[in-house]
């Protein structure tokens, strides 16, 4: 029981390390933005995170908003 934990460990600190590698080797380093809104193809084809796309439901007037401004 004991070898399979510590090889279990041995294998996450191994899988850490070298996702960080680029954080701690270069200069400024980071993880790449994985967020819908910094890819620019899906910026291109209007697709937005669902955040967004609820704020802009929100601001969207119905039918019976716009009859009352008139």
């Amino acid at each position: 029981m004991a070898k399979i934990l510590l090889a279990a460990l041995v294998i996450m600190l191994l899988a850490l390390v070298l996702l960080g590698i680029r954080i701690l080797l270069v200069k400024g380093g980071k993880f790449p933005s994985t967020h819908i809104e910094a890819n620019k193809a899906l910026r291109d084809k209007g697709i937005h995170c669902a955040n967004r796309q609820m704020e802009d439901e929100a601001r969207r007037k119905g039918l019976f908003d716009r009859i009352q401004e008139e």
